[in-house]
């Protein structure tokens, strides 16, 4: 399957292509799967070379896209687990660029699922030893929710070498879209203040929300003169990062960019797209940003998360520790 000692890694449906690159960056062949659909809507994916006795990753982002939910992802990935553990394969690691259900991890209201932790419970089932994930939304809620080995990758060194030198030499602030980003926020802030060797500032948004409607602008922090870079996990539908643009922008921010690791746009995220302030929005390819209007896109930098995966997989095999990719 790959001419590494002991390693594998697969890659089923449309995360091939990134899954080959992974492999690619050291030195491997990307093993071959067979995968089938059915006319009921039932599929099957087995290997088709030896895993027994090898260290197997499995690479698959489980974002929705065309033809394929987010639903069908998650099963698809349980069933292909399955698979190789009954193949023999030694130990199961399921790599996951992008982690469904990762938003849904507390109880907002009675009744509420906790999603992230039922979905670590179905990954743990079907065979995986070890799962690792990509910015997650709640690193603590994620760490939490599993009983076998989990590894986080974060997004924030990508997108520190994405503004070092664009940004050098400007007054710069980081911006979290609300509170509950904030941590996130100040580690990228610090490992940026360090790559451009200037003070960076820190500022969030107030937030509260009525039903379904978000409210809330008021800037906590000093963006005044400065270029803001609003910084978040994700981009859904936009709204919240949209808010922000507004609010630095009526503080006088002398120019707003926004960076998330996954860019998912749902609905095209029309709203965020709509305000003029806002000059450029990163994310990584985690997930396709299929969504976007081509004029919308003109204005999207896509960062390369591949060698982040590759050095993960390639450390993980060793025995080495993450410590330098878990964190920003």
């Amino acid at each position: 399957m790959s001419s590494g000692p002991g390693l594998a890694v697969v890659a089923p449906g449309s995360s091939r292509a990134f899954g080959a690159r992974v492999a690619a960056e050291f030195g491997l062949a990307l093993g071959e799967l067979e995968e089938r659909e059915f006319e009921d809507g039932e599929g099957a994916t087995r290997p088709r070379e030896s895993v027994r006795g090898r260290d197997v990753y499995v690479l698959r982002a489980l974002d929705a896209e065309p033809g394929a939910s987010a639903n069908d992802k998650l099963v698809r990935l349980l069933l292909l687990l399955g698979a190789l553990r009954d193949a023999g394969a030694a130990r199961l690691t399921a790599v996951v660029p992008y982690l469904c259900y990762a938003r849904q991890e507390r109880r907002v209201r009675p009744g509420d699922a906790v999603a992230t932790r039922y979905v670590a419970a179905l990954l743990e089932t079907a065979g995986a030893d070890r799962v690792v994930a990509f910015e997650v939304h709640d690193r603590a809620a994620f760490d939490n929710a599993f009983r076998c080995r989990s590894e986080h990758l974060a997004a924030g060194p990508l997108f520190v070498e994405h503004y070092r030198r664009e940004l050098a030499g400007r007054a710069v602030v980081v911006v979290s879209p609300d509170a509950g980003g904030y941590k996130r926020a100040e580690r990228f802030r610090r490992a940026l203040a360090a790559a451009l060797g200037a003070p960076v500032g820190m500022a969030f948004l107030e937030k509260s929300r009525t039903g379904t409607e978000l409210l809330g602008g008021a800037v906590v922090g000093e963006v005044e003169g400065r270029v803001a870079v609003i910084y978040d996990d994700l981009i859904a539908t936009g709204a919240p990062l949209a808010r922000a643009v507004r609010a630095c922008a009526a503080h006088g921010a002398a120019a707003v960019h926004a960076a998330a690791a996954h860019g998912l746009f749902a609905g095209g995220a029309p709203e965020l797209f709509a305000e003029k302030k806002l000059e450029r929005v990163a994310v990584t390819n985690s997930v396709t940003p299929w969504r976007l209007r081509p004029v919308d896109s003109k204005r999207v930098d896509v960062v390369d998360a591949v060698p982040r995966f590759a050095g993960a997989i390639e450390r993980l095999h060793a025995e080495r520790p993450l410590d330098d990719l878990a964190g920003d």
